[in-house]
């Protein structure tokens, strides 16, 4: 997708930090964290809507993106929001939780 790099290998960390310059243009590394602990690594502009991180964590993981809410402190976020509306910063963390619609009545 484009804007959204992967930064994700499979048992380590994004060590290179790029210089962040320019308003518009600035990327930052975000984390997102699913309920089973496994963490996705990815860089982003801090302009570019949630929907292209959203949607190219829900292909890395082949789930349906309306079966995920995506919390920031404890917030749910929203598909058109940016990491700069959010304040977000570099290393900041998104949580993936899986909808859970229903329940058993006893």
């Amino acid at each position: 997708m484009a804007g959204v790099e992967d930064a994700s290998t499979p048992g380590t960390q994004q060590d290179e930090k790029k210089p962040l310059d320019g308003a518009g243009g600035q990327h930052i590394n975000l984390k997102v964290k699913g309920q089973d602990g496994g963490e996705v690594f990815f860089r982003i502009k801090s302009s570019a809507t949630l929907r292209k991180l959203m949607n190219a964590y829900c292909d890395r993981q082949s789930v349906d993106p309306s079966s995920i809410a995506f919390l920031f402190d404890g917030r749910r976020l929203r598909a058109e929001q940016t990491p700069a509306e959010l304040d977000m910063e570099d290393g900041d963390e998104i949580d993936a939780m899986l909808h859970q619609t229903g329940g058993a009545s006893f």
